[in-house]
């Protein structure tokens, strides 16, 4: 019996804590372990089921989760097997996604969907893949029930890999499958307050390589200084900046308070805190608009454009992105899910969760 088992009732009682709170607290995992609100402490925004929701799946029995047995030693708490359901992980900006799939394939209860989607943030979800590990924190709430912690995650869902992650993959005789599943857009912030619109991708690259100072060399208010702010290395939307926009000019060294650990935390430095009129960061537009939103952000136009679907399926907008669903080539039931995924009838429920679709 592994220590997760052990404290299965702990687990079940903290998602029940998770089912009624939009996160359970304000800071991103540390550099080695995530936290075990992993994903749900970069939220602020409720996920539940949306007034005029559809059912789109009409072959419901596809992908079912397998029986439960008991826990040894309490009867009244149970281990969950996956069946033909895949173990998901993945990125903070697809947990809705995750969260629209097992509401149409499992009809799980919105009080469970918290504690089943429990996702890692990206770095430790690719380790997984990578190494074959467990997500062991999967929990069904309402039945009393922990997911089988035994059983490798099948799909990661979220931005792709670093290079560090791809090599650590190619190192360990692992070969990803990544399929895109929709469009986002990686975007710039400012403060409401800033007088800047927009900047050319140029401009970007000119402030994150120490080029571009002020504010009023692009535009801005004479005499500011930017204070431009990055992410983690690992990190999502890290590993874009550095290999999309920087197009291979290495950002300059960020003072350490000047690297929001996590998103969330990223968009309270932009929005609230002391230089925030002068601040300037990234992330992607679907978590801005729908999982951690604040009334004192911008978005930018790059290059003239803004992140409209319709430039970001265009490809007007110069910094749009895929989030993918990623697995180990060979893993049969990834595979088939992800085949769904794409088709019609998953595009409709990506579109139902807020994503941009690919057609």
């Amino acid at each position: 019996m592994t220590i997760c088992r052990k404290l299965l009732p702990l687990l079940l009682a903290l998602c029940l804590t998770l089912s009624c709170l939009p996160a359970l607290a304000e800071s991103e995992p540390d550099e080695t372990e995530p936290a075990s609100s992993g994903s749900w402490s970069q939220i602020n925004q409720s996920l539940a089921r949306g007034e005029g929701w559809q059912r789109f799946v009409e072959t419901p029995s596809d992908f079912q989760l397998g029986g439960t047995r008991p826990l040894e030693g309490d009867e009244s708490l149970f281990i969950g097997d996956w069946g033909e359901y895949p173990s998901i992980d993945g990125s903070t900006v697809c947990v809705p996604l995750a969260m629209e799939l097992a509401r149409q394939w499992l009809d799980l209860p919105e009080e469970d969907l918290n504690g089943f989607v429990s996702f890692s943030t990206t770095p430790f979800a690719y380790d997984r893949l990578t190494q074959g590990k467990a997500n062991p924190m999967v929990t069904l709430v309402s039945r009393n029930v922990m997911m089988d912690d035994t059983h490798p995650i099948d799909i990661v869902l979220g931005t792709g890999p670093n290079a560090d992650e791809r090599q650590a993959a190619v190192e360990a005789g692992v070969e990803f499958v990544m399929v895109p599943v929709c469009y986002d857009a990686f975007v710039f912030l400012v403060n409401s307050e800033n007088p800047v619109d927009g900047l050319t991708a140029e401009q970007i690259r000119s402030i994150y390589t120490g080029g571009t100072l002020l504010w009023s060399e692009v535009g801005g208010r004479e005499d500011a200084v930017i204070v431009p702010y990055q992410r983690p290395h690992g990190s999502g939307s890290q590993t874009a900046m550095e290999e999309m926009v920087m197009d291979g000019l290495q950002l300059t060294a960020a003072a350490q308070n000047y690297i929001a650990d996590g998103m969330a935390d990223l968009v309270r430095q932009v929005g609230n805190y002391t230089n925030a009129v002068n601040a300037l960061g990234y992330s992607y537009l679907y978590y801005v608009d729908a999982l951690y939103k604040d009334g004192s952000l911008k978005v930018l136009a790059v290059d003239g454009a803004a992140p409209t679907p319709e430039n970001l399926r265009s490809g007007a907008y110069p910094y749009t992105v895929y989030y993918y669903a990623v697995y180990v080539k060979g893993n049969e039931t990834a595979e088939r899910f992800v085949d769904w995924l794409v088709s019609d009838e998953g595009q409709a429920c990506v579109a139902q969760a807020g994503y941009v679709t690919l057609r």
